[in-house]
């Protein structure tokens, strides 16, 4: 064991640990989930270190021997040594001070370290007056906050795109297959199976187009505002300076805040991204709960389509084959609508000059992002790519609608064709045929006018869908 000292006194730590006294009183003060930082937040934090140390020796503000030895030490926790020496549970003191100490001691150690130097001797290399130079909680955590979601929100778009490509081409294999259309659960005039894919596809562009603009937004990060907002305690140029070295380590176009406090005091970006998030799985669990719908039965739902059986059904019912991966979409859809809320919750929790409110948002933000990049490729793999249509089934269906009746509409009036439409129902006479048989057209004219693919073909489709 060694001894650390801070502001309120000693604590030991272990020798091996290369953190220092002030995650151990974070660890003493915060046991709640055992949960950790997002691998790719603590990659943010301390590309935001590095960037501020090569920024300070370049003003002056920084030793050149200390400095590099931060960035060093920097590079070799961006390489991936020390990633279990965070430890500070995302539940934690507000504004992430507990984290961002634990990042500073970290690198100050074993900056010490590499400068030949024990652990602990913070009179030489401090985790405050060195590595923390120029910098405050309350600007650095929003920054990597920032980072890390851009960098996890490309990943999302990455597979948002490819599942969206997989849906169109579902849409193009479908648009030849009439079927009936259904409002409110019941039947309404025809469309094509392609139809409802391609409607499919263009929510999820909507969506992700939606994602990629507030993604953008996060390009305008705090650093440099320090405590308040003020920049206090950094060197003139020390802002344009940090982020000049932080958008060339991220290979990020990244912009300092328009107004400094407000960057500080409004979280109003990453709610932005975790809305946009929420609108996503809004969308994804509406076409879940459609494909478990068109996928029922088969013999008493609606058997329009069938999904592929990934694994049995039940554990008493041989043969039977649920919507898992519809099933297992809509569960994560529900946590990321709770996430968001969350999210919503902190946003407006912020007071004054800090919303101390971001590790939770950050953690939530990141945590929706994963769930939806991990499982929206197994989703497109093992669900969409495998969906069949049951063509003749739809063919049956489409012939016994009542509601092809609508089309007679503007021939016939509104008041006989439903008079038409409601003994269709009750005799289970297809329409085309009572027409026949009422002298309203001609079997020839029926013929044609109710040829199912025509009908079935919308005036409106474009050839993006």
């Amino acid at each position: 064991m060694r001894t650390e000292r801070d502001s309120l006194g000693t604590r030991e730590i272990p020798d091996e640990a290369w953190y220092g006294v002030e995650t151990v009183r974070a660890l003493e003060n915060f046991p709640v989930s055992g949960i950790r930082a997002r691998p790719e937040f603590v990659r943010s934090y301390v590309l935001v270190k590095k960037a501020a140390a090569l920024a300070n020796m370049e003003l002056g503000a920084l030793e050149t021997r200390k400095g590099e030895a931060i960035v060093r030490a920097a590079d070799e926790v961006l390489g991936g040594r020390l990633s279990d020496q965070f430890p500070v549970d995302v539940f934690q003191a507000g504004a992430g001070t507990s984290f961002h100490m634990n990042v500073n001691e970290v690198l100050a150690n074993r900056a010490l370290e590499l400068l030949g130097r024990e652990k602990g001797d913070y009179a030489y290399l401090s985790p405050h007056d060195h590595v923390n130079r120029s910098q405050s909680t309350n600007d650095t955590f929003p920054t990597a906050t920032h980072l890390s979601l851009m960098e996890a929100t490309d990943r999302l778009l990455s597979v948002l795109e490819a599942l969206i490509s997989a849906v169109n081409r579902k849409a193009a294999e479908f648009q030849s297959v009439p079927k009936s259309g259904r409002t409110h659960l019941m039947d309404a005039l025809p469309v094509t199976l392609g139809d409802e894919f391609a409607a499919y596809a263009t929510a999820l562009a909507r969506c992700a187009g939606d994602i990629r603009e507030k993604r953008n937004d996060l390009l305008e990060v705090a650093l440099g505002s320090t405590a308040t907002g003020t920049g206090a305690i950094a060197p003139p140029g020390y802002r344009e300076r940090v982020l000049m070295h932080l958008s060339h380590l991220t290979s990020l176009p990244l912009r300092p805040a328009r107004n400094s406090f407000e960057a500080l005091q409004s979280r109003s970006r990453v709610a932005a991204l975790s809305a946009a998030l929420r609108g996503l799985a809004l969308e994804l669990g509406r076409i879940a709960n459609d494909l478990r719908l068109l996928g029922s039965g088969p013999v008493s739902g609606f058997a329009d389509v069938s999904l592929p059986t990934v694994q049995p059904g039940s554990s008493i019912m041989p043969g039977k084959a649920n919507p898992v991966m519809a099933e297992c979409l809509n569960m994560i859809c529900f946590q990321v609508i709770g996430n968001d809320t969350v999210v919503a919750l902190a946003t407006q929790a912020g007071q004054l000059e800090l919303n101390v409110m971001t590790p939770i948002m950050t953690y939530d933000t990141l945590e929706s992002l994963r769930y939806l990049s991990n499982f929206l490729p197994e989703f497109q793999r093992r669900c969409i790519v495998g969906i069949e249509a049951q063509r003749n089934h739809l063919i049956e269906v489409l012939e016994r609608n009542s509601s092809l009746v609508t089309l007679l509409t503007p021939r016939i009036g509104y008041l006989l064709a439903a008079e038409i439409a409601q003994e269709a129902a009750e005799k289970g006479t297809p329409v085309p045929r009572l027409v026949v048989e009422r002298g309203i057209m001609t079997e020839q004219e029926a013929k044609e006018f109710f040829d199912l693919l025509p009908i079935a073909q919308s005036r409106y489709r474009t050839p993006e869908t």
